[in-house]
């Protein structure tokens, strides 16, 4: 049996956004995903996490230094694009990109070609084109194909980057803050949407400051505060009362129901 190499192992990695000499987004973290893994990374704004997947996607680079490594997939050195076409994202910026009169099925079809609409250089093949069609059928979403996102509601719009971020059968999906901007029924469809992913063997990475968000299929959770790890574990051990209020700085009660948990 073969084995994937992980999603990512980073060793002693440090990200620096903006001016060099403000706090690093990322400090000396050092992480490993398994490949197939089902992990959520929490933590309050600013604390990192989107930092985190812009280095996953290499938007972000590390510092160079000796001792610090990073490996996505199993390799040090990508061709973005490549890496791209593995990894199923859906994230506010691809969101805000995507407020255009492009369609449901041309933000779909962008899937192909790491982008967030068609461009005059692409050229979508019949294959393409019937495989972003069962996406949207797949997720439920096949009447807005032709509806601009511009027209859509939020849950539509977010609906459609996830049928984006399958089309080309990736090996992960990574969620940032993907209830953000959806009203209750909008979430409870997206949580929904997440189990039934987790469920097909994706492996989920999910990143958010809502507690609320993590689905019971995700067993790991990472705990982020001004860009360290504060805690790394099973969901159990790790979700408790006092990691939370020391995470988010104020003193919170944690209860559980139906595999969520919930903060007060």
């Amino acid at each position: 049996m073969t084995t994937l190499p992980p999603l990512l192992a980073l060793q002693d990695v440090t990200v620096v956004r903006g001016n060099s000499a403000e706090r690093p987004a990322l400090d000396r973290v050092s992480l490993r995903i398994g490949a197939g893994e089902h992990v959520c990374i929490l933590g309050p704004n600013g604390c990192g996490k989107s930092t985190l997947i812009k280095t996953i996607t290499r938007e972000c680079y590390p510092v160079a230094r000796e001792g610090s490594s990073i490996s996505i997939l199993g390799r040090e050195r990508w061709n973005i694009f490549e890496l791209r076409s593995l990894l199923g994202i859906v994230s506010p910026d691809l969101l805000a990109s995507c407020t255009t009169d492009a369609t449901g099925r041309d933000v779909v079809l962008s899937g192909f070609f790491s982008s967030t609409r068609i461009f005059p250089h692409h050229h979508p093949d019949p294959g393409h084109l019937a495989r972003a069609e069962a996406t949207l059928e797949r997720l439920g979403i096949a009447h807005l194909a032709h509806r601009a996102v511009s027209q859509m509601s939020s849950g539509e719009a977010k609906r459609t980057l996830i049928a984006r971020a399958l089309v080309h059968d990736p090996q992960t999906l990574l969620f940032d803050e993907p209830s953000n901007a959806l009203d209750i029924a909008a979430q409870f469809q997206l949580r929904d949407t997440m189990r039934e992913l987790a469920r097909t063997g994706l492996g989920i990475l999910l990143v958010t400051h809502h507690v609320a968000e993590i689905i019971p299929e995700i067993e790991r959770v990472v705990l982020l505060r001004e860009g360290r790890i504060l805690a790394d574990g099973g969901k159990q051990e790790i979700l408790t009362a006092e990691h939370l209020s020391s995470l988010f700085g104020v003193p919170v009660r944690l209860v559980q129901h139906d595999g969520y948990f919930h903060l007060y």
